[in-house]
């Protein structure tokens, strides 16, 4: 439970204990601006809904930047890679349930494609190069991961990996894992929409806030300045 030593530590002790990745804060670097998907959707969007699952470090921030991106109908906090009887807060912060802190993010693909869900995911919502880690968090809770929900996810997340990695635009290999047939189980109300409840906890402003500028400069078109909440559903 890394993150709640941190907290009581206070923000100065956080700041310096959070390493120089962008899910870390970087100490005011820019996320880094991606291309867009060589490999999309192989046929045009004609649903009304899809839903990506997408685990980046802490949930509270990534649910932050999803519920700011227009054509997101939906993001929730919650967990998968484990076992429905280890899908709570108290085992999944022990590390050893197998589960990840992860985001479902519902959206309509003929607004925004799984594609750029991705490009956002790589390049604002957290790291995809620190492995079993975001900042302060250690564990395999933490980790980078995607969980298709189809085989056509899968293809092109795989083929935006490899673009990405073949671009060299990060300092070191993506260690996004996918994770195919794990159920995803929602995580207890006070996570939900906890970035907007709690603006001012030193974790919120210094790891994740500045996540939502970065989205709105570098996706300025699809900034969504009011978020989507799952309380207001």
């Amino acid at each position: 439970m890394r993150r709640r030593g941190l907290l009581l530590a206070g923000g100065a002790l956080a700041l310096a204990a959070a390493g120089t990745g962008w899910a870390a804060g970087r100490s005011g670097a820019a996320a880094p601006v991606l291309p867009d998907p060589a490999l999309e959707n192989s046929a045009p969007a004609t649903a009304v809904s899809e839903t990506a699952v997408l685990a980046g470090g802490c949930f509270w921030g990534v649910q932050g930047v999803f519920q700011h991106l227009e054509g997101v109908s939906a993001a929730i906090s919650g967990y998968a890679g484990g076992e429905a009887d280890t899908a709570n807060y108290r085992r999944v912060s022990g590390g050893a349930s197998g589960h990840a802190e992860v985001v479902r993010v519902t959206f309509d693909p003929r607004v925004v494609s799984f594609g750029r869900i991705l490009q956002v995911f790589f390049s604002v919502a957290h790291d995809p190069t620190q492995l079993n880690r975001q900042g302060p968090d250690v564990g395999t809770q933490y980790r980078s991961a995607i969980f298709p929900q189809s085989p056509e996810q899968a293809r092109v997340a795989r083929a935006y990996i490899a673009q990405l990695n073949a671009a060299r635009i990060f300092d070191a290999a993506i260690v996004t894992r996918l994770e195919a047939d794990r159920p995803f189980y929602p995580a207890e109300d006070y996570h939900q929409d906890y970035m907007t409840r709690n603006p001012t906890q030193p974790y919120i402003a210094i790891h994740d806030l500045p996540k939502i500028g970065e989205l709105r400069r570098v996706f300025p078109d699809r900034f969504r300045a009011a978020p989507i909440l799952v309380s207001a559903r």
